[in-house]
């Protein structure tokens, strides 16, 4: 870890425990609830590594975010002064904002620093906001193939219709999460080309598809299809 990296991290860490705090009082109080959590045992104790999730509402991050007790970096591909209330957290937490609709190679330098410098980093390959999964964008697997780590599939479902006060919304079940194994990207001799890439992406999205209900599987809902030709279990 650089040591201007690290004074960054060092510098968030009181906010971070400031808004870790809301989460867990005010926020998964009153405003969103989670039903159960699996596979905690997944998350890397220490080392860099990225946490990919299906997206399906507005604050489905945010329920990894909470579950997982180690600082976790979201990517988002939104303008935080555009979302009420919830627009502030990830701003305040340090999260990447990412552009929609280009290649935005300043916030991908930005999330292989804090992968390189031993932190987890959130990353939602679809981009927007489904009910079931649409076909995911490549950013995760080229990020994945810069730095070699780990990556771990989270499944989330149950969170749509939050934050509420809703009584109607809170007698029904709240978000579920589920994390995966971890793997890794076995990478060819010489050039990743986009379309390893491609294949890295639906691979990984495959196997993040096996973890949701059928009906939230959407594109990916063939798993007899799913490949394996660019992943491997062990890591370095």
């Amino acid at each position: 870890m650089t040591t201007q990296t690290a004074s960054v991290h060092d510098r968030m860490a009181p906010v971070r425990r400031i808004l870790r705090f809301l989460m867990d009082n005010v926020a998964f109080r009153f405003l969103a609830k989670i039903d159960s959590v699996e596979g905690l045992e997944n998350i890397p104790t220490e080392g860099g590594g990225i946490i990919y999730m299906n997206h399906t509402s507005l604050i489905d991050s945010v329920t990894v975010v909470k579950s997982v007790q180690r600082n976790v970096v979201p990517v988002a591909r939104f303008d935080f002064g555009n979302v009420p209330i919830w627009g502030i957290f990830p701003k305040l937490w340090g999260a990447i904002p990412i552009k929609r609709g280009a290649v935005d190679r300043g916030a991908l330098e930005q999330a292989v620093q804090v992968l390189k410098s031993g932190e987890l980093l959130l990353y939602l390959p679809e981009g927007t906001r489904r009910p079931a999964m649409g076909r995911a964008k490549d950013g995760m697997a080229y990020l994945a193939a810069q730095t070699g780590v780990p990556v771990i599939p989270a499944a989330v479902h149950g969170v749509e219709g939050f934050p509420s006060l809703s009584p109607k919304r809170w007698a029904k079940p709240g978000a579920q999460i589920r994390f995966g194994q971890p793997f890794c990207f076995q990478l060819p001799d010489g050039k990743v080309t986009r379309e390893w890439l491609r294949k890295m992406t639906d691979e990984a999205m495959y196997r993040l598809a096996a973890l949701l209900p059928p009906e939230r599987r959407g594109v990916y809902a063939d798993l007899e299809s799913a490949t394996s030709e660019t992943i491997k279990q062990n890591c370095p």
